[in-house]
């Protein structure tokens, strides 16, 4: 293959979407699944029928969407009716990022980056990547930024840290880890060279040889062409 799948998770707070917007501004394939997850779930379409039959209309707002915070309010606490969501979503969410996938491999990419909250939570994902990718930061950085972004109390903050798999933990599953405790610009640095390294990843080699092999027979091939007619 021409293309490898790279999996970029990190914790809540961990400052994810700071290493996204710079690998943006590197020009990476970027596919985020929380993007896709909003809008799978739009009016009109199957998986929206589906939660709205199974949840009710008092999770819609006013102007027909789904109300993710009250949804968001409900799962938390239940966490059966988390897995009947996740079957829901699911499935749309893997099939739209599918199609991405197979643009961004028509459109040559070298590598495609799945922005995935779960991706660790959810390891049945993590064996269809090359590399996977972890944005930490450490749990007292975390906890504080969570504090202060949402507003929460410190009961709050580690209650919603907890749901998710400790960050200490997918660092000892990820085969790349960013550390985001630091300030933005050691960050960058970090993005920096996990991009150059993928960039020159030996999972190229083959591809290049066999494109250089082509090209050189393509070469040959038209300068006996030239040959033949000139003569």
């Amino acid at each position: 293959s021409t293309m490898f799948l790279v999996g970029l998770s990190g914790g809540i707070a961990s400052g994810k979407s700071t290493v996204v917007a710079v690998l943006r501004e590197l020009g990476c394939a970027v596919i985020d699944a929380d993007v896709i997850a909003r809008e799978v779930v739009q009016p009109r379409l199957k998986a929206y029928q589906r939660i709205v039959r199974y949840f009710g209309t008092e999770i819609l707002l006013e102007n027909g969407e789904i109300n993710r915070e009250a949804l968001g309010n409900i799962i938390f606490s239940h966490p059966e009716k988390r897995q009947l969501l996740n079957s829901i979503t699911h499935p749309e969410i893997q099939k739209e990022m599918l199609k991405q996938i197979l643009k961004y491999f028509v459109l040559g990419y070298r590598y495609v980056i799945l922005d995935i909250p779960l991706l660790f939570e959810n390891n049945r994902l993590t064996k269809f990547m090359k590399y996977t990718v972890l944005v930490y930061c450490d749990p007292p950085t975390q906890l504080s930024r969570l504090m202060k972004r949402n507003g929460l109390s410190q009961a709050e903050a580690e209650a919603r840290v907890a749901s998710q798999l400790p960050l200490d933990e997918k660092r000892k599953l990820a085969s790349h880890v960013i550390d985001n405790s630091g300030d933005r610009e050691s960050t960058r640095r970090q993005v920096l060279r996990l991009h150059a390294r993928l960039e020159d990843s030996l999972d190229f080699l083959w591809a290049r040889l066999a494109v250089g092999t082509v090209v050189a027979g393509l070469g040959g091939l038209v300068y006996l062409l030239l040959r033949h007619f000139i003569s």
